[in-house]
């Protein structure tokens, strides 16, 4: 069960993919299809989908599932695919995820199951809880250990659902201290995780990568950039891939800390990969001087995503 085509482990930089909509808050299909050729272009290992940056949480099921096609059909089998499947039901991340292998996804993601600010379920039943997607599926899990969840999942805990389920294989950790938990992790979980991630626009990439992270999911903002980085680390020029994190890293720090999902959206429109930038209510539109700032930091680096379309 891997998620890549040729048999080895996915790594390397996995771009989650936005959902671009149009004036009337529509989801822009045309739009959809640039951001994934963009991805393709940038060099993407693999795209994720339908994750928090792709405003998951404010799309229809409906929608959901018609993107899952558009997407993958468009896609057709030039870059692995993960599609984000998370729910609080069992029952309704388990066939999220078993109607993404049919439409063919090379691997799911999902954060442990949690219900606005104080349901969470204990470590017995969040163990079930991917027992039984694992049960329905035949393609890796991603585990996203984040904090938008709010449900603390120790080191030991992911160890041993990588151990004891055979398709939890990647973890992507974007927690603060993400390296040193991604060390233990690493460290108690061995070969039965052969796909450490780190997360959160790569803000640590460095360090995660010093950690064993073998992998990131960023943002789509700079996925050109950040595989150089990550290319030079796994070369062994370590040297070379700190001078060009430290050459993304204002830009990193301006989208993670100023704009969050908005950033990716207000450069693609900029740059003409997409038509429109809006984000759904109730989030609010970039502020213009915020929007100034990310476009002027942007225009310095000089990211494929400000010439693609061009």
């Amino acid at each position: 069960m891997n998620a890549s085509a040729t048999g080895r482990p996915l790594s390397g930089v996995v771009p989650i993919a936005p959902t671009p909509f149009d004036d009337h808050d529509e989801v822009d299909d045309a739009g959809q299809k640039r951001v994934v050729d963009f991805l393709i272009d940038a060099d993407a290992d693999a795209i994720c989908i339908l994750a928090n940056y792709s405003e998951q949480f404010s799309l229809t099921d409906a929608e959901r599932e018609r993107l899952t096609t558009l997407i993958l059909d468009h896609v057709a089998g030039r870059v692995p695919v993960i599609v984000t499947t998370s729910h609080y039901s069992s029952k309704v991340a388990a066939e999220r995820s078993r109607r993404a292998q049919q439409a063919g996804a090379s691997m799911v993601m999902l954060m442990p199951p949690y219900h606005g600010a104080t349901i969470r379920p204990d470590e017995a039943d969040i163990f079930q809880f991917f027992r039984g997607v694992a049960d329905a599926i035949d393609i890796p899990i991603m585990i996203q250990d984040a904090p938008v969840s709010g449900v603390t999942l120790s080191a030991a805990f992911l160890a041993r659902l990588a151990r004891e389920i055979d398709q939890v294989q990647y973890v992507k950790v974007e927690v603060p201290s993400a390296a040193a938990k991604l060390r233990e992790l690493v460290a108690q979980a061995g070969d039965a995780l052969p796909g450490p991630f780190d997360g959160e626009e790569s803000i640590t990439l460095l360090p995660d990568l010093d950690a064993g992270a073998t992998g990131t999911m960023p943002s789509a903002l700079q996925p050109d950039l950040l595989r150089a980085i990550v290319q030079r680390y796994q070369t062994g020029d370590r040297p070379g891939a700190m001078a060009l994190y430290e050459r993304s890293l204002p830009l990193i720090l301006y989208e993670n800390r100023q704009c969050g999902l908005r950033a990716c959206k207000a450069l693609m429109q900029e740059a003409g990969v997409i038509a429109c930038e809006r984000v759904r209510p109730p989030m609010p539109a970039l502020h213009p001087a915020t929007r100034a700032g990310l476009v002027e930091l942007a225009h310095r680096l000089d990211p494929l995503v400000m010439r693609w379309a061009r």
